[in-house]
């Protein structure tokens, strides 16, 4: 009798270390109170604004037919449903396009972190023959040749007006609000246990257990913001144009809202979430150049499962954001 009081004991007290750790987890990933904004650039709501406007905008772009909505579409996740965007060029660029969500606490921009700040992220698709084929200077031109526009940067920036560099802040500003929105995962985290399924939470074991999901995918916004090699096949280099010992490494995306980000990886070489759990369960692939995991081997069908109702979880309510108007003179 008394073995077995100790057993129920026992077992009694690893159940509550269990739910305490999986509560000390929890918090790993609560959200932010605030967005930090540099001094420089600082938030003004006329600023996000009229950010907001620019960013719709197809008149940034060369030929008037495209905007930075285009490829980074809010309906997809801030992405395009597609292994590559057509650009400028109607061809399809050299890589997926990656999410511009939750970027606020970002070091390093693109795929692979060529630049290191949001002004010059934003600067880098307007001007680029292959993507949106303009320049600041035709940009700054036909925005002062509409009065609306000319009033909203008087009002937005009264001391500097409508320049090359305003434009970009108002840009990097609304940027930097597009916070993915409260999801199911928040809810449980903030207390509510029947937020998720038991399938999710046991997926949120494995992401943070035997899946090794978090070591790199950690942080409210879910990445480390680093560069690393996952066994994706080809030949693009990635950081490897930077640093020759960062070859075939790629900055970590964000996992809110994945779900709705179909395909995925650089390339956009994987078409569900079901093959990228897939993918990282068996190591990758053997025709990649580098490869910093391992399989795991200890991954049943049920864990991947598991781990797919998690990651759906991220999802946000109501992801929809409303096109603004634009001044039309």
């Amino acid at each position: 009798m008394r073995l077995l009081t100790l057993l129920c004991v026992g077992l009694i007290g690893t159940f509550v270390l269990a739910a305490a750790s999986r509560q000390d987890l929890k918090k790993m990933f609560e959200r932010p109170a605030r967005i930090a904004f540099p001094e420089e650039e600082a938030y003004s709501p006329q600023r996000a604004a009229l950010g907001k406007m620019l960013f719709f905008d197809t008149r940034l772009s060369g030929a008037q037919n495209l905007s930075c909505a285009t490829c980074h579409n809010p309906s997809f996740g801030w992405e395009t449903p597609a292994a590559r965007a057509v650009g400028a060029m109607n061809q399809p660029l050299e890589r997926h396009t990656p999410t511009i969500e939750n970027l606020a606490e970002s070091e390093h921009f693109f795929w692979d972190g060529r630049v290191t700040s949001l002004k010059e992220q934003i600067r880098g698709p307007i001007t680029h023959p292959l993507k949106m084929n303009s320049s600041m200077k035709q940009v700054v031109r036909r925005l002062e040749a509409i009065s609306g526009y000319r009033r909203y940067f008087e009002i937005a920036f009264p001391e500097a007006g409508l320049t090359e560099n305003t434009i970009l802040i108002a840009l990097a500003t609304y940027q930097r609000t597009l916070r993915s929105g409260w999801s199911p995962f928040d809810d449980w985290v903030e207390g509510d246990d029947d937020a998720i399924s038991a399938s999710a939470k046991r997926g949120f074991d494995v992401f943070t257990g035997i899946g090794h999901c978090a070591d790199c995918h950690h942080g409210w916004a879910f990445t480390d913001h680093a560069f690393h090699s996952v066994g994706v096949g080809g030949d693009d280099i990635g950081r490897g144009i930077l640093d020759p010992q960062m070859r075939h490494r790629f900055k970590t995306p964000g996992l809110r809202n994945i779900a709705l980000r179909a395909p995925y990886m650089h390339n956009g070489s994987l078409n569900s979430l079901r093959a990228v759990v897939e993918h990282y369960r068996h190591g990758g692939s053997p025709l990649a150049h580098m490869n910093d995991m391992h399989p795991l081997d200890d991954m049943s069908d049920r864990n991947v499962n598991d781990l797919i109702a998690f990651l759906e979880t991220l999802t946000a309510y109501n992801p929809h954001v409303s096109a603004p108007a634009l001044p039309a003179d």
